[in-house]
């Protein structure tokens, strides 16, 4: 049986990518940071890794995968979605929320779009 041990995301800079995934979950460079990549692992040990690859493909406005993020409540999504937009984050003009959504969509450093999930819902 298979499971998901890394998950890759392009970034046109790693380093700058690498210290916002790092501090927004908390993980830790597995390996020396390169310019073309890098691979950030949980400091818990536990949980897939995140790989960031030097890539000059443009950002997809409406990507086909994304990362979900969960956060335990409403309040608590707001917390996060406030610390991860002061890390570097952006707030994305999502055009197809519905009327009562349960995920806000930020993108990263790098243009990358991803989801905070109230998991209270």
């Amino acid at each position: 049986m298979l499971s998901i041990g890394t998950i890759v995301l392009g970034a046109a800079d790693v380093h700058r990518a690498a210290a916002f995934w790092g501090q927004a979950l908390g993980y830790v460079p597995r390996d020396e940071i390169e310019e073309d990549w890098a691979v950030l692992v949980p400091a818990s040990g536990t949980g897939p890794g995140l790989a960031l690859g030097l890539s000059d493909t443009p950002v997809q406005d409406h990507p086909r995968v994304h990362l979900d993020l969960y956060a335990r409540d409403a309040a608590d999504q707001a917390a996060e979605v406030e610390r991860l937009v002061a890390l570097g984050a952006e707030r994305v003009a999502w055009d197809s929320y519905p009327d009562d959504p349960d995920f806000v969509v930020l993108a990263d450093t790098e243009g990358n779009r991803f989801c905070v999930i109230d998991t209270g819902r």
